[in-house]
């Protein structure tokens, strides 16, 4: 099992769904590895919250999600963007279906709690429905999932993508987690970083090679290989087939 997590900005360039259902249309082949794909929603979030007058509001990378913002969440991951790339895999010849978290009870989540302020209704996911996602891949069907996630309370909620991936990469055994972004992988002095450890990782954030917004997505990736997933990646989608900075 392969994961893949898209960025929702990146989902706005053009051109951009046919190439990842292209590459993912060649891991599938090339590789036989059923593939999970995980998406966000970026930019088309805030751009809905502000037509609907909301104010947009981060937290350390959180969207803060009262009601009205998470209408607007669930509008564009799990219609809007989730649609999106389920049509161009299908285009591309990849049986594809869409799901949220909700779908099921597929991400099943608790309130997530933050030491100095309410996020409102955001969750931290705490169970996967394993079997199901199975079952989809038996089927020969990749599933495209929105982090939009379901409550033991029955509250709908909110979930960061990188993690909602990271969770169901961890869940379901992946041999591999790709977290597709819009840079190529960890730079230094302009060049690609192939492969780090938690030790070197650490070394490079205290020198500063690694700063700014590439340090929770470092130190994210890093969680997910200490929850047992053997390999963990950050790349563009053109370095997908061998490109990257590799986690072990």
């Amino acid at each position: 099992m392969r994961v893949l997590k898209i960025g929702g900005n990146e989902l706005a360039d053009d051109g951009y769904l046919a190439r990842l259902a292209t590459a993912v249309s060649n891991i599938i082949t090339q590789t036989g590895q059923p593939v999970i794909i995980m998406h966000g929603g970026g930019k088309a979030i805030a751009d809905l919250q502000t037509k609907l007058g909301l104010q947009p509001r981060k937290v350390d990378g959180l969207r803060v999600t009262d009601e009205g913002s998470l209408m607007a969440a669930e509008m564009v991951l799990s219609g809007q963007i989730n649609k999106a790339i389920v049509a161009a895999l299908l285009a591309a010849g990849v049986d594809a279906i869409g799901l949220s978290g909700v779908d099921g009870g597929l991400l099943r989540c608790e309130k997530k709690l933050h030491p100095t302020v309410d996020l409102g209704l955001v969750g931290e996911i705490v169970d996967v429905r394993v079997g199901l996602l199975e079952q989809l891949a038996a089927m020969g069907l990749t599933a495209v999932i929105s982090p939009i996630s379901l409550g033991h309370d029955g509250q709908t909620y909110n979930v960061n993508a990188d993690d909602a991936a990271s969770a169901v990469a961890g869940a379901m055994g992946a041999a591999q987690l790709d977290f597709i972004s819009n840079v190529p992988g960890v730079l230094k002095d302009g060049e690609v970083i192939g492969g780090l450890t938690a030790v070197k990782t650490e070394s490079l954030i205290a020198d500063s090679t690694i700063d700014g917004g590439m340090i929770p997505k470092v130190r994210g990736a890093l969680a997910v290989i200490a929850s047992g997933v053997p390999q963990v990646r950050i790349v563009n989608l053109e370095g997908l087939p061998s490109g990257g900075t590799t986690f072990k």
